[in-house]
């Protein structure tokens, strides 16, 4: 049997009574406008606008959106 549409998994139900411990939520920082940020690759910016899921950081020479999770993106 084949399924069509999205191949990820959903998350399972944790029971109150598994000896297993629940998985921890990431922890996804948060950017506020004028924030300096620093970039692995694009290397020191400004936030110029925050959204719900994306900020957009002025690095000089360029602008990019940046969605979360923000793994390369750094506050200074």
């Amino acid at each position: 049997m084949v399924r069509s549409g999205s191949s990820s998994v959903p998350s399972r139900r944790h029971l109150a009574t598994s000896p297993f411990k629940r998985s921890a939520e990431p922890d996804i920082p948060s950017f506020a406008l004028n924030d300096r940020v620093s970039h692995q690759t694009y290397g020191l910016g400004r936030v110029v606008n925050e959204e719900s899921a994306a900020v957009t950081v002025d690095f000089g020479d360029a602008t990019h959106r940046i969605v979360s999770p923000f793994h390369k993106l750094e506050r200074l």
